[in-house]
């Protein structure tokens, strides 16, 4: 009854979850146990015909059986002939045809669950991904819209240079964020610092490190309110407390 999304779904559960295999083997197992149970047996009869026209084959004699009469539990009546023809080759043939057709199916339907169960995990992971990025999202507008929050956009300071970047500093809690719109990308051995200056003196708001360009990264928290947001160019794994001035890039000014 369960449709091959469900089935899939079913069969993925049951490789990450033991309790929910080990529920689907017991229920298969109770159907087992119920049909054995409420099987019916052919009438008596029936095998001793069989049994019958099986010694009429390997003895060599072809006469017709006798007509035996059956009575089921219905009380209907049904008449029974030994056949005349070698029917265990048409059933040794007919089981080789069975067999070849059950192969066949069987290869075809695991294929079709192989591909859909493979559409359906990449569908679960593009989900699952998409969802991410949704939260993300609702993280960072949350955090741009916070009326506390101010939006300062640092822009280039070489006229032979096109970055951008915008920082957005939270005027209650003093968190920092920034958004690297288009920085420029760095030798491996460079990276981009965050400065804000206070009173006139730099404050190291810590390095960009792996920032993407459409992201909002949280950097370092200010103690006090700033009067600019600057970004420089620094040696990799740079302690100093200071900022290389000749390799500032953007810079902005913070309105209060």
């Amino acid at each position: 009854m369960a449709t091959a999304a469900e089935a899939a779904e079913l069969e993925l559960l049951c490789t990450q979850y033991a309790d929910i295999k080990q529920a689907v083997d017991d229920f298969a197992a109770l159907m087992e146990a119920n049909a054995f149970e409420n099987a019916m047996p052919p009438p008596p009869l029936v095998k001793e015909n069989i049994m019958l026209a099986l010694a009429d084959e390997f003895t060599g004699n072809k006469k017709q059986s006798p007509v035996v009469q059956l009575n089921t539990n219905t009380n209907d009546e049904a008449i029974m002939a030994a056949p005349a023809k070698p029917f265990w080759r048409y059933l040794a043939a007919a089981s080789i045809i069975l067999l070849v057709g059950s192969t066949a199916l069987n290869f075809y339907f695991y294929s079709n669950y192989k591909d859909s169960n493979e559409k359906y995990v990449a569908l679960l992971q593009e989900r699952n991904t998409l969802q991410a990025n949704n939260d993300v999202y609702r993280t960072n507008f949350s955090i741009i819209e916070d009326t506390n929050v101010q939006k300062i956009d640092l822009k280039t300071v070489k006229p032979d240079q096109n970055n951008l970047a915008s920082v957005f500093w939270n005027k209650k809690t003093n968190d920092v964020y920034i958004m690297s719109a288009s920085l420029a990308p760095l030798p491996a051995d460079k990276q981009y610092e965050l400065w804000a200056i206070i009173d006139g003196t730099p404050v190291n708001a810590g390095a960009l490190g792996n920032c993407g360009k459409e992201a909002l990264c949280k950097m370092l928290n200010v103690s006090k309110t700033p009067q600019v947001f600057a970004i420089t160019v620094e040696e990799k794994g740079n302690v100093k407390a200071t900022p290389n001035l000749p390799g500032m890039v953007v810079a902005g000014e913070v309105k209060i």
